[in-house]
């Protein structure tokens, strides 16, 4: 499997023996966020153990590969399972809490799934998550995994559409603009993230009250932060469903459906709607210059 930079601050690398201390050191800070998702002799405390455990992943051929953010392991992935003859694997990922919201699962998972359907010849890619494990099911939808029990997600190489390489970089660039306004679990949500992805010039519409309200990026971004940060808008989170995307030359435009859930003062809920999002292509990636949106009606 090719390894190569996810984006211009995250990478993925092959997680061998030698990064033990780096491994080490990423499991203090992710210990108790990710004891409860993975088995009990992934979780180390010494150097010894660290290195123990990327060796007997070495050993039985299930690689790990590390996810680096600014040059910090920060995460990884793996295929837990990766069975040949039946067709099937299991993939498994995990992050610390500082790299959660970032953008960084779904490509990851995206680049396995590709490889294994279409450099392997894999039929069959399965995801599992307990049921309170809301990023992991998050990020199980967005792939276009279907729920077939309580704890397994799964998608076959028929319904596999894999990214187009001249639109993987957009996508890295919904995920993160989508991935800065989640505030669940313990998650600080980012919106000053948003001055990467967007130009300076950026508008930005909401067109679902009877009249558009029309925002410039500081007026999108300020009630929004305060309404994710004091308590007003909690659990929020929200993801593309479906999208279709058109890139010609430096230009490109997405049209997205996308979900929503959060508790706003105290109450639950759940919504919809539609995006429209052009881009243009800068010296330093493609920035967002207009988004565009209409909720269904609740």
């Amino acid at each position: 499997m090719l390894v190569q930079p996810l984006r211009l601050d995250a990478e993925l690398r092959l997680l061998e023996p030698f990064y033990a201390a780096e491994f080490l050191a990423h499991q203090d800070r992710a210990r108790a966020h990710i004891k409860p998702w993975v088995g009990p002799t992934f979780v180390i405390d010494d150097l010894d153990g660290a290195r123990g455990v990327l060796e007997r992943y070495a050993r039985d051929g299930r690689r790990i590969f590390g996810i680096w953010l600014d040059g910090v392991l920060v995460g990884g992935t793996m295929f837990v399972s990766f069975d040949t003859e039946s067709g099937v694997c299991e993939l498994g990922c995990w992050l610390e809490p500082s790299a959660e919201g970032r953008g960084l699962i779904s490509p990851v998972i995206r680049r396995m799934i590709d490889w294994a359907f279409r450099e392997r010849g894999l039929t069959r890619a399965e995801w599992r998550s307990l049921p309170d494990n809301a990023r992991s099911i998050r990020v199980a939808e967005r792939l276009g995994m279907t729920r077939e029990t309580e704890e397994l997600w799964a998608l076959s190489s028929d319904d596999w559409n894999p990214p187009a390489p001249e639109t993987a970089d957009l996508d890295r660039v919904m995920d993160a603009m989508l991935a800065a306004f989640d505030n669940t679990g313990d998650r600080t949500p980012d919106l000053a993230s948003l001055r990467d992805l967007f130009l300076p010039q950026a508008v930005i519409v909401n067109n679902t009250g009877p009249e558009p309200a029309v925002y410039d990026l500081d007026a999108f971004i300020t009630p929004r932060q305060k309404i994710l940060t004091d308590g007003t808008l909690t659990s929020f989170s929200e993801w593309e469903v479906a999208h279709r995307t058109e890139v010609t030359g430096s230009i490109a435009h997405r049209f997205s459906d996308y979900r929503k859930s959060g508790i706003r003062d105290g109450v639950p809920f759940e919504g919809s709607g539609r995006k429209s999002t052009q881009f243009v292509q800068t010296p330093t990636g493609w920035r967002i210059t207009s988004l565009t949106w209409t909720d269904d009606p609740s």
